[in-house]
């Protein structure tokens, strides 16, 4: 694994303290470490509960905790110890972001509260991982994935589209999360690279998914009074659906008046007419025009379909399993995936979706064994090791 001087990326140079666990926090730090930062993960003894939950090459090292760790350092401290919290003050020194996922309540029993943090290291950067806003009453909740979806509403959209109440099929709370975390933390580091000065910033997973919902399901209910209920029409539409064709199925968004005019010339189905003619008068009875294109796309070939959409220019695109991703044209062509040697053989990572001409990032190594860098970090900070089970 790079050591931190051999770091490149826009981050280079900057140390990130990480006592988070699962995905929010992880996800948040592994694309900081991709950029370059020197994360230092740091786990109590039984490690991060996500390298037990998936299959992976030895133990501990499941493929989800592999993805979202990548390229950072594990050490080992225990924090009920003396020992363990001298280590973690020393590292709070030389650090740019504490980031952590703890409830408020334990994380200041522990003594690493902001207060006492900004105490240490008065420029630091300290972000809190939450399901819910300290300032709420929902401050003390636990709160994973599920809950917040159920809380933020997207299971009661989901019901609206199939009749029954469901998950969407993937972890959308905690990834949308951890990029909003993300994004706080980089803001308060402008702040500091401005100022000198260090704040603290809290991430909450259900503000974010109630504000990433209702960034169009707000609808007519921002207004006072409210001008209709909240919730997109064209997002609950019942036949907003991949469509079937003659052989499988295809999405496209015959949506706009440009991309509208131009099916409706090509193709000359029998229902076209000036009822639908413009994207207002679309977007009044939006499912309707659904069923019809419907109707009309199960008539030819998922191939044929997309040819006539890219020559239209027509946003489409055919229906994959999140494993075809791997064997994607495009992604591939990109350089997308990034072949990275660990000590359990090679790891094919999802890569870095950013591009910068100066500073590129990029996928920072392997994730560590509980406890790898234990000794070398705390060897850094003129520390011995923890003895006993504190020590990696």
């Amino acid at each position: 694994m790079a050591r931190p001087t051999d770091r490149t990326g826009p981050l280079a140079g900057l140390r990130v303290i990480d006592l988070t666990a699962m995905v929010m926090g992880p996800y948040c730090t592994q694309i900081m470490a991709d950029m370059g930062a020197d994360v230092i993960k740091v786990e109590s003894p039984d490690g991060d509960t996500t390298r037990y939950i998936s299959v992976g090459p030895a133990p501990a090292m499941s493929g989800v905790f592999v993805n979202v760790n990548r390229g950072k350092r594990s050490v080992v401290l225990d924090l009920h110890t003396d020992a363990g919290k001298t280590a973690l003050r020393a590292l709070i020194g030389t650090a740019d972001v504490f980031i952590h996922s703890m409830r408020a309540k334990a994380i200041t029993k522990l003594g690493f509260g902001y207060e006492q943090v900004a105490a240490l290291n008065p420029g630091i950067v300290y972000t809190n991982c939450y399901g819910y806003g300290r300032r709420g009453p929902g401050r003390d909740l636990p709160a994973y994935d599920d809950t917040i979806q159920a809380e933020c509403g997207l299971p009661a959209v989901q019901q609206q589209l199939t009749g029954e109440a469901s998950y969407v099929g993937t972890i959308m709370a905690d990834k949308v999360a951890g990029l909003t975390a993300l994004y706080a933390t980089m803001m308060a580091l402008f702040h500091r690279e401005r100022t000198g000065e260090g704040q603290e910033v809290e991430a909450a997973m259900f503000e974010t998914m109630a504000s990433f919902m209702l960034v169009e399901h707000a609808n007519g209910a921002i207004f006072d009074p409210p001008l209709g209920p909240a919730g997109y029409p064209r997002a609950l539409a019942p036949n907003r659906r991949p469509y079937a064709t003659s052989d499988g199925q295809i999405a496209a968004l015959i949506y706009n008046d440009k991309h509208w005019n131009a099916f409706i010339g090509a193709v000359q189905p029998p229902w076209a007419s000036a009822r639908y003619a413009t994207v207002q008068r679309r977007a009044r009875e939006i499912d309707t025009v659904y069923a019809l294109l419907a109707e009309t796309l199960r008539e030819r070939s998922t191939a044929d379909w997309l040819a006539l959409f890219r020559e239209l220019e027509i946003p489409a695109a055919p229906l994959h399993t999140p494993g075809a991703l791997f064997d994607h044209p495009h992604l591939n062509a990109v350089g997308f995936f990034e072949t990275v040697d660990s000590p359990h053989g090679a790891v094919r990572f999802p890569g870095v979706p950013t591009w910068f001409s100066r500073t590129p990032g990029r996928v920072a190594g392997p994730a560590p064994e509980l406890g790898a860098d234990t000794a070398a970090v705390l060897e850094e900070l003129g520390l011995a090791a923890e003895p006993a089970r504190g020590a990696g």
